[in-house]
């Protein structure tokens, strides 16, 4: 993907939280791409390793921090850790998230606990964490990986579109509380998105023919958007959710 020249991150420090999606890899290359170094942070069974490999693939450095997003001593140990080795830390990249679907009456509080600890609390730990770091420093950029489901209902779906929409009203607040800082926080909504490529199979789904687009998206459809809220470019960009969704949410 050629990089813009007033995107490039060249001498910026990444961190991207990472889980079994397996977007990260992808993402993580996108910014190692654009000249940035990248840690990774993610529990061992995440795709950390695949996402190291990924930035490494770019000459860029890679550092592994093996992390539960979900808790506060390992998120600041972990933000300690990438600064101290790393030297800073310009971009922080919550993009750990877990899906979840089941009827709402059926749905149980450690269930509920579950996903708004890995999806939203994740969040939450690691701006603070991080964004303590940048506001010594007084800059940075932080975009939050969130879903369309911030902004629409889905069947059978509650819990996961109450935390989406709480990555949304998170990301808009901090961006106000520290807009005067020197930080950018915005966020991707990201629609039905697969790592799969795309085939004559998969366009007879019925979800593939509601999407205007006619297909799901990839991961690396988000590359040049991440790269830009990452970079110095989008200075004047702060508490946009940008949607990607193939079309989805224009729909009436």
């Amino acid at each position: 993907m050629p990089i813009p020249q007033e995107w490039d991150l060249t001498g910026k420090v990444a961190i991207i939280t990472a889980d079994r999606r397996g977007w990260t890899p992808t993402l993580a290359s996108a910014l190692a791409e654009a000249g940035a170094d990248v840690a990774i942070a993610g529990k061992d069974n995440s795709d950390m390793a695949e996402a190291a490999k990924a930035v490494e693939a770019h000459g860029r450095k890679a550092l592994l921090v093996p992390t539960d997003p979900t808790n506060a001593a390992q998120v600041e140990a972990m933000a300690a850790q990438v600064e101290s080795d790393m030297g800073k830390i310009d971009i922080l990249v919550n993009n750990a998230h877990a899906d979840f679907g089941k009827p709402f009456v059926e749905v149980t509080e450690d269930e509920w606990q579950t996903l708004m600890d890995f999806n939203v609390k994740s969040t939450f730990l690691c701006c603070q964490a991080v964004g303590r770091r940048m506001l010594a420093r007084g800059s940075g950029h932080i975009v939050n990986i969130g879903s369309g489901l911030a902004v629409r209902g889905l069947w059978n779906s509650v819990a996961a579109c109450a935390a989406q929409g709480a990555i949304q009203q998170l990301t808009m607040a901090l961006a106000l509380e520290w807009s005067r800082e020197g930080i950018r926080v915005n966020g991707i909504g990201a629609g039905w998105f697969s790592t799969e490529e795309p085939n004559e199979e998969s366009q007879r789904e019925l979800l593939v023919r509601y999407l205007p687009s006619r297909r799901k998206g990839h991961p690396r459809d988000m590359a040049g958007l991440l790269v830009y809220l990452a970079s110095d470019a989008c200075d004047f960009v702060t508490g946009q959710m940008v949607f990607m969704d193939g079309g989805a949410l224009a729909h009436a």
